[in-house]
């Protein structure tokens, strides 16, 4: 038995990471990359998945998605963590394919109703195409099987504000509509990637066991882990997307609540991700007043690094 999965992404280093394990990984299926703007633009993030799957030596559908946010204006890409070409400014190889003619919206909404009760997506960037799939055909949420987002923060803190997680902050009017649509989705947020960290050394073994785009990887690492060493002084990085799909394949490996989640969507808080625990009273209903979801508030992160060292050496 394989899991069908879309992955929505920005690549992005730590999406990258995240990239090679859905290529290799024996029980994923990769339906397809649909690509956003975040860690770099469009056209950066489009080039970087078809680049990605093309140094796996497959083939895997892309399609391009989210230019901006929905509402408020797009800031500059993160080029000081991610570097300008998303992977770390190192030198790339031409990218040969091209993306579908298709958008990504598109796509998600066209391969969800082709399998419904099947595809799990899987959402490591800003949510605008997700948001937008929920535009174009609003039943989709009783058609996928499961969503996985990685993002926002329940305990954590922000990491882009003090409250807001970056894909959160990028665009909340998205990450509203998102979680509050009403499909089975789980959060891994700030609270499970912050506990797992990538060493140089599992970076060796990666290398070591994935060729051309071990390569890339490792390069990237290093760029990356400069950004880590310097602004929360550990000694490697945290692999943020990767823990997404560790979850999905070994949930076992994270603690999680029930409960309503709500995004902040202007003002001083903008993109803070708002719990409230399954069950529990509050002065006000508004705060339970969305559809329950799963949330990740802790994470056995030895195990899950551990676990996406052998699967990419």
């Amino acid at each position: 038995m394989t899991t069908p999965i879309i992955f929505d992404t920005d690549p992005g280093i730590d999406d990258a990471q995240a990239i090679a394990i859905a290529l290799v990984h024996p029980e994923i299926e990769l339906l397809g990359l649909t690509t956003t703007y975040g860690n770099v633009d469009i056209d950066t993030a489009t080039a970087n998945a078809l680049l990605l799957s093309e140094l796996a030596e497959q083939e895997i559908p892309v399609a391009q998605g989210a230019a901006a946010p929905l509402v408020k204006a797009k800031h500059p890409a993160p080029a000081h963590i991610h570097g300008g070409n998303g992977l770390g400014d190192i030198e790339l190889p031409e990218v040969q394919g091209k993306a579908l003619s298709s958008s990504a919206a598109e796509f998600l909404v066209e391969q969800v109703n082709a399998r419904p009760g099947d595809i799990t997506l899987v959402a490591v960037g800003p949510l605008g195409n997700l948001a937008a799939a929920l535009q174009l055909d609003p039943s989709i949420t009783g058609k996928v099987k499961q969503v996985v987002i990685m993002g926002g923060s329940i305990r954590e803190g922000g990491n882009v504000t003090p409250v807001a997680e970056a894909n959160m902050f990028n665009d909340p009017h998205a990450a509203a509509r998102v979680l509050t649509a009403g499909w089975p989705l789980t959060l891994v947020g700030l609270d499970a990637t912050h506990r797992c960290v990538l060493s140089p050394q599992d970076m060796d073994r990666i290398a070591a066991g994935q060729g051309r785009l071990g390569k890339v990887l490792a390069d990237s690492y290093g760029f990356y882990s400069d950004f880590y060493r310097q602004f929360l002084g550990i000694d490697g990085c945290c692999p943020h997307d990767s823990c997404a799909l560790a979850w999905l394949m070994r949930p076992d490996l994270f603690t999680t609540a029930r409960g309503h989640l709500t995004v902040v969507t202007e003002g001083f808080a903008e993109g803070q991700t708002v719990f409230a625990p399954e069950g529990r009273p509050f002065l006000d209903e508004r705060w339970s007043a969305t559809p329950s979801v799963e949330v990740c508030l802790d994470a056995q992160g030895a195990r899950v690094v551990e676990w996406i060292v052998d699967v990419l050496s």
